[in-house]
Parts: structure tokens; C-alpha cells; sequence
């Protein structure tokens, strides 16, 4: 069904709670949006399609909102396909709809759809288009998170549609959130950013830059809620963090590896330590247990990352290595590691988990190693101690 987001704007995309895996990679327990938008202007405009599963419910809520018109035009934000699949069946629908475009969605067009028909519009970053009593303008935003990207906004109805930027996983119930919904979806709002945009940070800041002088009351992203005024300026000033990757909490985030407990152990306890001399909300994971892209959610948002990890087939456990590659691969940056390794008979995962992470811009390590064979003895524990000191001064006293 179609959904009225303002007087002429109007929500018809869908929401898929069957879906497990997003882009077959990420776990969505709660599903995710596949938003596209109308505005019902005199030259109606229709933002993105829908996923290839959903295009016949999409077609629907596109002929009901439209009321027996047909689109004048079809804006494509972004061409992976949980949005622009149904462009075709869009396309051959209506053969007198006008699609616009930039260069480099045009050229990702013609890959998906050699056979379209449709007249394109190719327009560049600033250009405008009048759809009567409407002027919108394209706001280009490449590698945020494809290199096609680009945003619309809307000056008359102070909109801004921004493809993926600002979604989020999950599929709310109703488009627009009430405040307590929005809140308790900020964790996925940050899982979604982390994990999906994280790694382009530079580009995110530029294209913040480039619309932070609008007046924008009204964010229409592709995946997720619509968000409000005072959604937004929650919003921007997390994307300002997590694009300069600006811890937001100096505490510390605990991942470990373990095969039969002992290394569980040796993190369990450092954990109570640190909790003991006040550092707040220590969150510990199981990288067997728990997606990795919880983890590099949690890795973000903390200032002070500890990896233990078992020895395994003479390198790092297989989780582990997962998670110590994505957090290089997001290119999280200025975050202070420590580390912590068993193996019964040659335990050196720390000295490969270091050499993995050295390749992160501003990477500082904690101490030496915490290394033990087979089972954590005294020693190990005095270790832990003195690890335990030397992370909470630092993250309560540093800089």
C-alpha cells in the first residue's frame, strides 16, 4: 500500500521479513526496507524500484499513489539491485517514463538492462530538473557507498533523498518512527553504517559537507525510516563520528576466540577487571557466537578493541581471522588494540593479528601480548593484571 509522507510525497516501497541475510552476508533478524518514493508532482516523479522479489508489490503501490497518471520520470539514486531490479518491469510498464541518471549510473544501467528502451536523461552533480511546481536538484555522491551515488533534494519541500546513506537495517513498523522507535533503532542504524558505508569515510564527510547548508526537515533514505528534523541532527552528528571514526564512548570492546574455554577464560577475566577499576559498558563477544558485523559495529563506537584468540593450525582461529580482517577492511581507523593469544604448543595468533592490524591508519597497541600455553596459570592471571591497569588508565585518563 501506498503510505503519505507529506502532501504529495508519498512512501511505496516494502518492507521484506523474510529475507535472513542482506546481500547474503549480513544477518537481519528484523528484515530490511526496500524504499522507493513518488512525488506526485504535475510531472510525477518516482525515486528507485524495489527489490527483484517485490516487484509486482511495488508496481501496485506505484499505480495506487499515482491515482491513473503515469510517471513522468524515473530518478535512480543507486543501481545495486535491491533497488533498481525492478526498473525494467517499471520501464516496460510505463514505455513514456523519462529516466535520469548520471554517467556512471547510465553505464551500470546498460550492464543490468541492455535492452531498455526507456529515454534516459544524463544529468551532472548540480544539475536541476522541473517537475511543475517542484525544482530538484542532484547532489552527487560517489563511493557512498557505489561510485554512482548520487543524492536529490528537494528545496520547496525541504527533502533530501540520499540512496543508502542514512539507512538502516530492520523493517519498522510504518515508515515515519515515533522518537522511542528511532532510538531503539539506532544500534542497527550504526551496524548498517559500519558495516555497508563504514570503509568510505573521506567520501561521507565530503558529501556531508556539500549539504550541510541545505535546509533539510525531511531524510527519505532507501532502506529504513524516514527521518524527522530531530531524527536528522541525532543522525548527523553520528555520521560526522563514524565517518571521521570518532570513538563515541572511550571504553573498551572484548572479542575472543575460544575452542574449549580457556581462552574465554583469560577475556572473561580481563573483562571483570576493567569493569572493577571504572571503565563502563566493557562489551564482550564470542566471534563463534556473534556475527562479525555486531563486533565491527561495537569496534566503532569504542575506543579500546581487545582481540584474544587460540592458536589454530598454526594461525589465527578461523572467526577471529574474519573479524581482524573486516576491521582492517573498514579501515577503522585511531583505535588502541590489545591482545591476548594461547596455544598448546605454539602460540603466536597475537603476532598475526598485529601484523594484519599495523595496516590500520593510526593503529597504537596496549602493552605487550598476553600470551599462555593450553590453560590460563597464575602467571596468566598476573598478566591479565597488569593489562587490566594499563587499559583503564589509558581509557580513563587518555587523551
Amino acid at each position: 500500500m501506498k503510505k503519505l509522507i507529506a502532501s504529495d510525497l508519498y512512501y511505496i516501497g516494502v518492507c521484506d521479513r523474510r529475507i535472513e541475510l542482506f546481500e547474503n552476508v549480513y544477518p537481519v533478524p528484523d528484515g530490511v526496507t526496500y524504499n522507493s518514493y513518488l512525488l506526485a508532482d504535475d510531472r510525477p516523479v518516482v525515486f528507485d524500484t524495489a527489490d527483484a522479489a517485490f516487484t509486482e508489490e511495488f508496481l501496485l503501490n506505484l499505480e495506487d499513489a499515482l491515482s491513473g497518471r503515469g510517471p513522468e520520470y524515473l530518478v535512480i539514486s543507486h543501481m545495486e539491485p535491491d533497488h533498481s531490479a525492478s526498473v525494467k518491469a517499471l520501464a516496460d510498464k510505463y514505455p513514456a517514463m523519462k529516466i535520469v541518471v548520471n554517467a556512471r549510473s547510465k553505464a551500470f544501467l546498460e550492464g543490468f538492462f541492455p535492452d531498455l528502451k526507456n529515454e534516459t536523461i544524463v544529468v551532472k552533480d548540480g544539475d536541476e530538473l522541473d517537475t511543475g511546481s517542484r525544482i530538484l536538484k542532484f547532489i552527487f555522491a560517489p563511493m557512498v557507498h557505489w561510485p554512482e551515488v548520487m543524492f536529490t533534494y528537494d528545496a520547496a519541500g525541504k527533502t533530501l533523498f540520499t540512496a543508502d546513506a542514512f539507512g538502516s537495517f530492520g523493517s519498522s513498523n510504518g515508515i515515519v518512527c515515533d522518537a522511542d522507535g528511532f532510538s531503539a533503532l539506532i544500534p542497527e542504524y550504526r551496524r548498517y553504517y559500519t558495516n555497508i558505508v563504514g570503509k568510505y569515510g573521506v567520501q561521507v564527510s565530503a558529501v556531508l559537507k556539500k549539504v550541510s547548508p541545505l535546509a533539510i526537515e525531511r531524510i527519505c533514505p532507501l532502506h529504513g525510516a524516514v527521518l524527522n528534523e530531530a531524527e536528522i541532527k541525532v543522525m548527523a552528528a553520528l555520521y560526522a563520528d563514524w565517518a571521521g571514526y570518532v570513538p563515541e564512548q572511550r571504553s573498551a570492546v572484548i572479542a575472543y576466540a575460544s575452542v574449549y574455554g580457556n581462552t574465554k577464560r583469560a577475556a572473561e577475566y580481563l573483562a571483570g577487571r576493567l569493569s572493577e577499576k571504572g571503565v563502563p559498558d566493557v562489551k564482550v563477544f564470542d566471534v563463534s557466537k556473534t556475527h562479525f558485523s555486531y563486533i565491527v559495529a561495537e569496534c566503532f563506537r569504542k575506543s579500546h578493541i581487545v582481540l584474544a584468540s587460540v592458536t589454530y593450525n598454526g594461525g589465527i582461529f578461523t572467526n577471529m581471522e574474519t573479524l581482524v580482517r573486516e576491521i582492517a577492511h573498514h579501515g577503522i581507523t585511531g583505535r588502541k588494540f590489545a591482545l591476548i593469544e594461547n596455544g598448546s604448543w605454539a602460540a603466536q595468533s597475537a603476532r598475526l593479528i598485529r601484523g594484519i592490524l599495523e595496516e590500520t591508519k593510526g593503529a597504537e597497541f596496549i602493552g605487550e601480548p598476553v600470551s599462555f600455553r593450553s590453560s590460563p596459570k597464575p602467571e596468566t592471571f598476573a598478566s591479565l593484571d597488569a593489562l587490566a591497569d594499563e587499559l583503564a588508565a589509558d581509557i580513563i585518563n587518555g587523551n
